[in-house]
């Protein structure tokens, strides 16, 4: 009897085991999701949501947190999730970063905040330095609040993850001194010390006459040089340029709000050269992301995604593309190279967040079929709900971060 009892206690610890690894397992992938309010009454907020394709909870809401700050325009979150696991959110409009711990992601905090820094406001991107620091553009003079704000020119700051100002540099270029050099989009590339910035205005000042990026030393944040991009045969695929990409050929592949894609070569030398090597119908164009020798492209004038074959980057192929429905607004993508899987926010409020599968031969974006909310239905709605941290409403995601 007491060694059936010993069995009996074994299989209890065994099954508690297995069950314990299946719930780490089933945790094992979380998608991030900052969100405002389109009315601007509640705060901003982020959400988690099961993204482990394995767990029984896919697709389902794991938890959330409200911040402290009301919304005004919960905007850019950085791209992917840094090592520290403090993402860095801001709200635009406030002039405001949120820094969200999410070392645990069932349990997020808010762990601090800044506004402006060296001198500089409104910032709009966020990439992290291979010292682990953020290096973000600002795009105006630290002269008040957003629609105060005056000035031609803003900078680069590079800011650790307690919000603290490590240095600064100031992207004015007095060879452009007529012309709206607002920092937008960057991309660092380490191995040639170089940053790339675009210049594009995040309200309608300068937004026609926007055709420029320039180029940073990265050890000393000097500035290089600012060049004009390339109109194409259409005179506008210049317009507005936004994110830089990096492409596995080592070039940066940039998107403009006129929806061309411009490729930057040379950028290791004086004389770098922007070529534009396609233009995606319509205007408006949102967030690229590139995988691989594909690049993946929000073209709200499709209410999709189109996506390109860059292997030869002078001379891009469309090889498909998805159309999500008449009225979805797409905007933000962003990789999860763990579940090969793109998540893909909206541009409108209340729209659902989806996530897609690329087939990495042939370049064929799906929907996941298999991520549904807790409605049933494939994608997660921001449409009004209770969210968890007692606010009801309808949310505006925007930026999307899996886990690591």
């Amino acid at each position: 009897m007491f060694r059936g009892l010993q069995l009996f206690v074994l299989a209890l610890l065994t099954w508690g085991a297995a069950a314990q690894s299946q719930s780490i397992k089933a945790a094992d992938r979380y998608l991030f999701v900052w969100v405002g309010d389109p009315a601007k009454t509640g705060n901003d907020f982020l959400v988690v949501v099961d993204a482990d394709p394995a767990s029984p909870t896919y697709g389902k809401l794991v938890t959330g947190i409200g911040t402290d700050q009301k919304s005004s325009k919960a905007h850019h979150s950085e791209y992917e999730m840094p090592a520290s696991g403090m993402l860095f959110a801001n709200d635009h409009d406030a002039n405001r970063t949120l820094i969200m711990d999410l070392r645990n992601p069932r349990q997020p905090r808010q762990a601090g905040a800044f506004t402006s820094l060296g001198g500089y406001s409104m910032p709009h991107s966020f990439v992290r330095l291979p010292n682990g620091n953020v290096l973000a553009t600002f795009q105006y003079p630290d002269h008040g609040g957003h629609m105060a704000m005056g000035g031609k020119t803003g900078g680069l700051v590079e800011i650790d993850d307690s919000g603290k100002m490590v240095r600064s540099a100031s992207n004015a270029d007095p060879a452009f001194a007529d012309e709206g050099l607002l920092p937008y989009g960057l991309a660092v590339l380490p191995k040639i010390d170089r940053v790339i910035v675009t210049n594009s205005p995040m309200r309608d000042d300068f937004l026609l006459t926007s055709n420029t990026y320039q180029l940073f030393r990265l050890s000393d944040l000097k500035l290089l040089g600012t060049h004009r991009l390339d109109p194409g045969p259409r005179l506008n695929g210049h317009i507005s340029p936004e994110e830089p990409r990096i492409g596995a050929d080592g070039v940066a592949y940039v998107h403009t709000l006129s929806c061309g894609v411009q490729r930057v070569t040379g950028m290791e030398g004086p004389a770098p050269k922007a070529k534009l090597v396609y233009q995606y119908p319509g205007s408006w164009c949102g967030v690229p992301t590139i995988v691989g020798q594909y690049m993946v492209q929000s073209v709200p004038d499709i209410h999709g995604f189109i996506v390109l074959d860059i292997t030869d980057g002078d001379r891009p192929v469309e090889v498909s593309r998805l159309v999500m429905g008449s009225d979805f607004a797409p905007h933000w993508t962003a990789w999860d190279p763990k579940s090969r899987r793109l998540a893909v926010t909206p541009e409108k409020p209340g729209q659902r967040m989806y996530l897609l599968k690329l087939d990495e031969k042939s370049g064929a974006l799906t929907i996941d079929e298999a991520f549904r909310g807790p409605d049933g239905q494939a994608g997660f709605s921001f449409a009004k709900q209770s969210w968890p941290h007692g606010w009801t409403g309808e949310g505006a995601p925007h930026g999307a971060v899996f886990s690591r």
